[in-house]
């Protein structure tokens, strides 16, 4: 992984030698490979992270090539999870993916095994699962949770910010979150930062649907800040990294 030529040389040279072998050790689990996640996915594998277990049911769908990494008009009808994972592969052969085309919801979560993740990153759409996913991911001490919320309707990619779960404001998944969370046993006392944006619009287009615009440069700025949270956690935590759930 290091020396003069090697892939991740420039990492080496900004973050260190035991930083680089840190984030080679850590375990991240990404729920959610959509407009978000997959960008968060290519970012941590070009860092330097080998062990990621990727989260998603869905195929490629036209709709999905204005903003998801993995989508073209080539990849349209495959396996979301099973394309992204081919692409990390071209970029590191010795990345070793868990790659599950499966939904996160109660009736599958017990075959998700949490704790032995070093990271947990939160990218669902899905409001039932994704409050799901925050609550079992915190009740295991030894992983630590990034979250997103929504990045449809931004555009201004000078307004995402992080912040502790509390602290979000005005952002329409987090006040949705935090009813359901009330509504089924309270909000999590154990903190976990999120990336949002303030950024308030709407649609204007013409066409007849209930889903939000959205538009990849802002999808995938929270997707490499989910990614950069990651990083910056590895670089502080420096040699604690195990590689299972500290």
């Amino acid at each position: 992984m290091t020396g003069e030529c090697g892939i991740f040389m420039r990492t080496e040279l900004m973050l260190g030698t035991s930083t680089l072998d840190a984030l080679s050790r850590a375990r991240v689990a990404i729920f959610g490979l959509g407009g978000v996640g997959s960008w968060c996915a290519e970012s941590l594998v070009r860092t330097g992270v080998k062990r990621l277990m990727l989260v998603d049911s869905d195929r490629v769908c036209i709709t999905n090539v204005n903003r998801q990494l993995m989508a073209t008009t080539a990849t349209v009808g495959q396996v979301k999870v099973e394309v992204l994972a081919a692409r990390l592969r071209e970029i590191n052969p010795e990345v070793e993916l868990d790659v599950r085309p499966r939904v996160y919801d109660v009736s599958t979560a017990g075959e998700f095994d949490l704790s032995r993740q070093d990271y947990v990153i939160d990218a669902i759409d899905s409001l039932d699962s994704k409050a799901l996913l925050i609550r079992r991911a915190l009740s295991n001490p030894g992983v630590t949770l990034f979250s997103s919320m929504g990045a449809a309707l931004k555009m201004d990619s000078f307004q995402i910010r992080r912040s502790e779960f509390t602290e979000v404001s005005g952002d329409g998944l987090a006040r949705a979150l935090r009813q359901r969370f009330r509504k089924t046993g309270g909000i999590p006392e154990r903190p976990f930062v999120c990336v949002w944006s303030p950024e308030r619009r709407r649609n204007i287009g013409h066409a007849e649907t209930r889903i939000n615009g959205t538009v990849a440069h802002t999808t995938a700025a929270f997707g490499f800040a989910l990614a950069g949270l990651v990083v910056a956690d590895v670089e502080r935590r420096g040699g604690e990294m195990s590689g299972g759930g500290r």
